[in-house]
């Protein structure tokens, strides 16, 4: 690792946001009727307002967590990755296509590895057949791959390979490694030719994939000029109609060199060329979008054009709801620092400390980031209908930790007027242009919790205040800290704790300027943050009886705050029901939770299982106390299928309200029933040490919830 590539890891994961962004509203679509309806597509096709959750992003991000459970983490292994998979993945809904077993590869081998069939089998031709196994999945969901073994292309083909086998084989899997590959080779390569060559070294030289490849080199070097004449060879020779399945891997990589081969290095003509060929065109330009991130930097992506829509925002769709809002230096931050772990050396300063203490936290310190900060006004005048502008800038000029900050310049505001510069922390389905992938959210800050950040007046700003402040989203109002005035040249430390709240939804945080003086005239607010973040316990209720249903794309409803794995979930008589036919589960909470208690109020209906689970880390990895058959109380362990960790008699009857209190700390966990009957454990055996909260039933019951208490 080198210092230099931390910020290539950046620029990488960005490209791959971008990339998915391009392509997505386009995605299918043939090469004539992208020709017919834009001529030359040089821009997103579409004005997001926010970009929901895409598979090609949830993929990348939540499969490359199976490096956390591994100590050695050189020695990865497919089951390794299929336990990501089934760890972070809803069943059957959000994340990726689920076309049905047999149609869609991902949800043919999601499906055999509940059943019990490991990986690599999972993916493989023998299990699947060669029409299945050599989609295009094998490629797309395998960027991070390459970026977390930075300049090492040895290790990401050995990654890549064990990675794409939960899902693919043969053509698929070679795919995956060469992709990976490419984007590790390109850390320290800049020749586009050497980079595709230098991929094709790890695959077989007489597979089908190779020999596509090869072709499209040699159809470069006869005809360089003209890449719309490559692709109707490609067309002709490698099209969709020559292979098997929904989206076969071979056209798609056909057109991916051709568009590394046509943009001649330049970013926004290989992304724009690849896109313009049609097909799967936000993986395409995912992939090839992620190799010239990592070739040509930060510098070689146009900011108006490709960065300042984004903001640097992503979302996702897995069943951590707090780890469905995500901005890109998060994801980087995350992916460099596994990186620093691979290799066993030293993270160099700042990011060392930063990765040590919040990698959530707004630092500012890769060039040109903005978090996702947002800028907004309320007029102290009903008559003033102005609109503020605002202009968000990452900046050198001046920092509190690091070497970056965000400088906000903001007109025309007068006294009185409040601006505020925040980041959302919970979103809703009227806050995205489209449902993709179903996106699903629980907040990232809680009342009870406690807001940092810093603020800057320069020595050209006007007089202002500022004062930390969270938004209760279903009431509008707004908790602040106590107003301190800003003195030109000088970092203001702020904290804000959040009041304890009952049923309280924080859905920003940030920071609340005031012009001062100025004669009551126009002017404009010129200010720097750095260093926005939450921590500490979180203290509130969860009361149901005031949650909402979210309608997501008017097929499905999901309830405000939580995500479902799977089941029927829905509000009744001021209480959230949970029912299924063979399992339901479904989560809240923050995933950085460690030592927490939680009170939990339910009323079990029907059946024999009913579950409060704690300490969630996903779909597979939890605890949980519930009331069982035959009149037993147990604490169970979900380590990919739930275990006794000890159980009592306890008389329970359906109908009957209960209270169970949760205390975790460390290693040991007590639970209370009805303030009578105490079970507690010690786990000794790789415990979860942190985690968010969440219900579940098994066995066809049916349980009600009416609240849920959670405080240190």
């Amino acid at each position: 690792m080198k210092e230099a590539y931390i910020e290539k890891i950046y620029a990488g994961w960005l490209a791959k946001i971008i990339g998915i962004r391009l392509g997505a509203p386009i995605e299918g679509w043939t090469y004539e009727k992208i020709k017919n309806i834009y001529e030359e597509l040089v821009h997103y096709p579409v004005d997001y307002h926010e970009f929901a959750a895409d598979d090609d992003s949830n993929g990348p991000l939540f499969f490359l967590k199976a490096m956390e459970n591994r100590k050695d983490k050189s020695e990865l292994k497919a089951q390794d990755v299929a336990e990501a998979l089934l760890n972070y993945a809803p069943y059957e809904h959000g994340f990726f296509w689920w076309g049905g077993y047999g149609v869609s590869t991902e949800h043919t081998a999601y499906l055999n590895l509940r059943s019990g069939i490991k990986a690599p089998r999972s993916g493989s031709i023998e299990q699947n057949g060669a029409a299945i196994a050599e989609q295009i999945g094998g490629q797309i969901f395998i960027d991070t791959w390459g970026l977390v073994t930075a300049g090492n292309p040895d290790l990401a083909a050995k990654y890549a390979k064990e990675a794409a086998s939960v899902t693919h084989d043969g053509n698929g899997v070679y795919g995956g490694i060469f992709i990976a590959a490419c984007i590790s080779y390109a850390f320290v390569e800049q020749d586009i030719r050497k980079i595709i060559e230098k991929g094709l070294t790890y695959i077989p030289e007489d597979c089908e994939y190779t020999r596509v490849v090869k072709a499209v080199i040699q159809y470069h070097e006869n005809n360089p000029e003209n890449w719309r004449i490559c692709f109707r060879y490609i067309f002709d020779h490698f099209g969709y109609d020559k292979y098997p399945g929904n989206c076969h891997i071979i056209p798609n990589i056909a057109v991916m060199i051709l568009g590394l081969l046509y943009g001649e290095g330049d970013f926004s003509k290989t992304i724009t060329i690849t896109n313009m060929c049609g097909w799967d065109t936000d993986c395409n330009v995912g992939n090839v979008a992620t190799i010239m991130g990592v070739r040509c930097g930060l510098t070689g992506i146009d900011y108006e054009n490709w960065r300042k829509p984004i903001n640097d925002f992503v979302a996702c769709s897995s069943v951590v709801g707090s780890l469905n809002i995500m901005d890109i230096p998060f994801g980087a931050s995350y992916i460099a620092k596994l990186a620093y772990e691979i290799t066993g050396e030293e993270i160099p300063e700042p990011f060392k400390t930063l990765f040590e203490k919040r990698l959530d936290s707004c630092h500012f310190e890769y060039p040109g980031s903005t978090h996702a900060i947002r800028v907004r006004t309320v007029k102290d005048s009903k008559n003033d209908n102005q609109t503020l502008e605002y202009e968000l800038k990452n900046s050198m000029e001046t920092a509190y930790t690091g070497n970056h900050s965000l400088k906000i310049m903001a007109k025309p505001a007068v006294p009185g007027d409040k601006i505020y510069v925040y980041k959302k922390v919970y979103y809703v389905p009227e806050d995205f242009h489209d449902s993709r992938y179903d996106p699903c959210f629980s907040p990232l800050v809680y009342p009870g919790q406690t807001i940092h950040g810093s603020a800057y007046l320069p020595a050209y700003g006007n007089e202002c205040k500022v004062r930390l402040y969270a938004r209760e989203k279903r009431s509008n109002e707004i908790l602040t800290g106590e107003p301190v005035s800003l003195k030109k040249g000088e970092w203001e430390e702020l904290v804000f704790q959040i009041p304890k709240s009952h049923g309280g939804l924080i859905d920003e945080i940030g920071f609340e300027f005031s012009l001062c003086g100025c004669n009551g005239e126009r002017t404009e607010l010129a200010v720097f943050i750095d260093d926005l973040y939450a921590d500490g316990a979180a203290d509130y209720i969860l009361d149901f009886s005031k949650e909402e249903e979210e309608k997501w794309n008017g097929l499905h409803r999901e309830i405000s705050q939580m995500t479902r794995l799977k089941g029927l979930m829905y509000l009744q008589n001021k209480s959230l029901h949970l029912t299924c036919s063979d399992f339901a589960e479904a989560y809240t909470g923050g995933y950085n939770w460690k030592d927490y208690q939680a009170e939990y109020y339910f009323t079990p209906l029907l059946g024999e299982h009913h579950g409060m689970n704690f300490r969630v880390q996903g779909a597979i990895r939890s605890y949980a106390i519930a009331l069982l058959p035959d009149h037993k109380a147990a604490l169970l362990k979900n380590d990919n299928g739930y275990i006794t960790l000890t159980e009592s008699n306890f008389y329970w009857n359906l109908g009957e309200e209960y209270k169970v209190l949760v205390s975790v700390s460390g290693n040991h966990i007590k639970a209370v029933i009805n303030d009578t009957l105490t079970l507690e454990y010690t786990d000794k055996d790789y415990p979860y040490l942190e985690g968010f909260i969440g219900v579940s039933v098994m066995n066809g019951s049916h349980c009600s919830y009416q609240k849920i208490k959670v405080y240190s």
